[in-house]
């Protein structure tokens, strides 16, 4: 191609620029190429632009100038055309410097190319450079794009070498690759080592904790810290919407607020996720506003969140109407909206909408398709629940997964279909896991099959022994039967087992604020009054029932009459 366009004419060079080249302000039209080059390269938004610069450049030799190429490379990299940079670079006759390596180094790392770019960086010492603390951050994103960590050993030991692991840029990079690969006692080797934090450093290692679900680390990491920015506050509040701990999460983002730190897009995604894990709808819907107001309503993944929080905060109607207002869906904002209805009991309109994305030309992924048996789940639909599980594989080329086969045999157990569902576990090419057991003692339990509920729970004692609910769900199969003997064996089981049956809770969101409860617990600052309301409560409850007792006579069949009697006091 460059060949190619040496040969064109200048007439036609010129057409092909005209729509970039009278952007350029007369004022500056005795400016040099150089600086005509930059502010085209500022104005390039697609391919077609990145080709027009390109032949600007190619006709006044400024390809040759390894920073202005760079500085091209950059504009490529940053519109996602990471082919073309690769196929810029390898046609530069001149030898590069340094910036330049860096600059492609940096531009394949995260592409498909990546393995290109671990091969450019092993050419430096080759071409007689030396590496700087550019070089090896941007390699060490490529070494964690390939899960390739025995690489990212070898860049550490040349850091060693070179001299640059007492950069703060360098030693940044390493403990992110280390924390990426779960080396987090390395990791945090190079953090007490350094002599030397800034903010990014402090926050890698916050980040490295936090992303490995140590997020009790993470936070006293994050109360030494003496500076802290956005990210900081973002790294430990995803890291407890992650572990499920919302209510901290949440904790976290408000205390943000009374700090004046503006929540980036990562907050509010962490913050949104915490609360549809609580249904606080609330604050969902204040960053709801926040987002509209400071015009972040067109990022795909904030309305997705926004879709899910509502869809779990009971709001199916607000849930509709932002999935309804964006102008650019994702396979995810499909598949939030279909869940979000499947799990309100709208299985029709779930299928309306699977049909409605298939119209639009989105096709199903993993997730949609559980979303759809979820929804045939919850609307007890077992035909159609079959032919979406036949056809994932044969019409969609999506293979089940253990996941779509809990659905399955959650959605026949539910229905009645109890040896379907047990032939089903024993024909699946995996090894059923404890969902999928819960699953059958659930059908179990609904269906009154004691043999089925036992032989559920032999394999759940296996997988998790100390779940109490799995013990309390047979035994509760047996009372229904008045097999009183074998409910009080269970029962026995679960004290010789030291099994504890794990205590109910739930909350309320009152003020913006998650209050939660759970029983015989007094941890809440207003335990005492919390104790007396209820005290007062069950008091006049029972009051009630007794004058209910007192003053409600018990319905009596008149034999003679054939008419049923009530006699209610006045």
């Amino acid at each position: 191609m460059v060949h190619l366009l040496r040969r064109l004419g200048s007439h036609w060079k010129r057409s092909l620029l005209k729509p970039l080249l009278f952007q350029i302000s007369p004022a500056t039209s005795t400016a040099s190429p150089s600086y005509h080059l930059l502010s085209l390269l500022k104005q390039c938004s697609n391919l077609k632009h990145l080709h027009q610069t390109h032949c600007f450049m190619l006709s006044r030799g400024l390809d040759q100038d390894n920073t202005l190429l760079s500085r091209f490379i950059e504009a490529c990299s940053s519109l996602g055309f990471s082919h073309y940079c690769l196929s810029i670079f390898t046609r530069h006759k001149n030898l590069p410097d340094i910036y330049l390596f860096n600059t492609i180094i940096k531009a394949l790392s995260n592409s498909e190319f990546s393995i290109l770019s671990i091969r450019i960086y092993n050419r430096i010492l080759a071409c007689g450079l030396r590496f700087d603390s550019y070089s090896l951050p941007f390699a060490l994103k490529a070494v964690v794009r390939l899960l390739a960590i025995h690489v990212g050993r070898q860049i550490h030991s040349q850091a060693i070498g070179t001299g640059l692991v007492c950069d703060v840029h360098v030693v940044t990079a390493l403990i992110q690759m280390y924390s990426s690969f779960g080396c987090i006692s390395e990791a945090r080797q190079l953090f007490d080592g350094a002599c030397f934090r800034d903010v990014a450093f402090w926050n890698a290692m916050v980040a490295g904790y936090a992303k490995l679900g140590d997020v009790d680390n993470a936070r006293h990491l994050f109360e030494r810290m003496p500076e802290r920015n956005v990210i900081s506050w973002t790294a430990v509040i995803s890291g407890y919407a992650q572990m499920d701990r919302p209510n901290e999460a949440i904790s976290m983002f408000r205390r943000m607020q009374l700090e004046e730190v503006e929540p980036d897009e990562i907050a509010m995604l962490a913050s949104l996720s915490a609360c549809a894990q609580l249904g606080a709808l609330e604050l969902g819907e204040w960053i709801h506003n926040y987002i509209d107001k400071h015009g972040l309503s067109k990022i795909v993944p904030l309305n997705n969140a926004l879709i899910d929080m509502y869809a779990k905060s009971g709001k199916i109607e607000k849930a509709l109407q932002v999935f309804k207002n964006m102008k650019h869906k994702s396979i995810i904002t499909w598949t939030s909206m279909i869940d979000g209805l499947a799990s309100h009991g709208l299985g029709r309109e779930a299928f309306e909408m699977f049909s409605c994305m298939e119209r639009n030309r989105i096709k199903p992924n993993e997730i949609t398709f559980m979303a759809i048996l979820s929804a045939c789940n919850h609307v007890g639909w077992v035909e159609m629940g079959r032919w979406y599980f036949k056809n994932m594989g044969t019409k969609y080329g999506i293979h089940p997964k253990i996941e779509h086969y809990g659905c399955m045999i959650d959605l026949l157990g539910r229905a009645g279909f109890l040896q379907e569902a047990q032939e089903l576990v024993e024909g699946m090419p995996f090894e059923a896991n404890a969902p999928i057991w819960g699953s059958l003692l659930a059908a179990a339990r609904i269906h009154g099959d004691a043999e089925l509920g036992e032989r559920a729970l032999q394999h759940l004692i296996k997988v998790e022994p100390h779940n109490s609910g799995n013990y309390t769900l047979l035994s509760n199969i047996y009372a229904t039967q008045s097999k009183w003997n074998e409910a009080g064996i269970v029962r026995k089981v679960m004290r010789d087992t030291g099994v504890k049956k794990m205590p109910g809770g739930s909350c309320i969101e009152v003020n913006s604020e998650v209050h939660e409860f759970v029983a015989d617990d007094k941890s809440h600052l207003q335990s005492e009054r919390i104790y007396e309301v209820l005290w007062k409560i069950n008091l006049q409850s029972k009051m009630a029932m007794h004058v209910q007792m007192e003053h409600v006579e018990m319905l009596e069949f008149n034999k003679e009459s054939g008419y049923i009697l009530t006699s209610i006091c006045a």
